[in-house]
């Protein structure tokens, strides 16, 4: 077991069925080991150490999502998270993904999907590497806007907090800003706020 356990150490922590079993390692091993909680089932064919202090500064959940759907951007609420722009600490990992694209069955952590069109899913990605794999996720702006595109869903008051954070921090773009808010067609609602906050 322990030579399993080193193998997907040595594979950022990752390591597909497809790997597991050209490394020769057997399926039964790989159940009992799901079973005593020491690897994660991810989705079907995609597991990952359950050792938490393994991944050292880094959200392994983030990455955890991204690695068991290539197409998948942290966006809205976990985005929010991730740039510390809000206290609310969401118990799913939001990520958006192309609407033609189907979601793939994320067993763990748990996920809430949203479905982006073309137009809001491909401007604002930030590609970050890290040694466990790639955490893909929607630059502040972007997010800022994409939670006022769905403030009837969240409500205002969390979009509002965000855009707040943001105009607090030192390194902020209100050129970008406006254009990521015209791009996600918020832009006659973020403009009069930004206004009345930098007034």
């Amino acid at each position: 077991m322990k030579e399993i356990i080193s193998y997907i150490s040595k594979n950022g922590g990752f390591a597909t069925m497809k790997e597991l079993k050209e490394a020769n390692i057997h399926t039964r091993d790989i159940a009992k080991l799901v079973k005593e909680n020491v690897i994660v089932k991810i989705k079907p064919g995609i597991y990952r150490l359950a050792d938490y202090t393994f991944f050292k500064d880094v959200n392994v959940s983030l990455i955890t999502v991204c690695r068991a759907e290539p197409q998948a951007v942290i966006c809205l609420i976990s985005a929010m998270d991730y740039y510390e722009m809000t206290d609310f600490n969401p118990s799913e990992i939001y990520y958006a993904i192309p609407h033609s694209r189907k979601s793939k069955s994320i067993i763990y952590p748990p996920v809430k999907t949203f479905y982006f069109r073309d137009r809001f899913y491909n401007p604002g990605i930030e590609n970050i590497k890290t040694k466990y794999g790639e955490l893909r996720v929607y630059n502040k702006e972007k997010t800022i806007c994409d939670m006022f595109r769905y403030r009837n869903k969240f409500g205002e008051e969390l979009a509002m907090q965000a855009l707040k954070n943001y105009l607090e921090q030192k390194k902020k773009s209100i050129a970008s800003l406006i254009k990521y808010a015209e791009i996600c067609q918020v832009k006659t609602v973020i403009t009069p706020i930004l206004k009345s906050l930098m007034a």
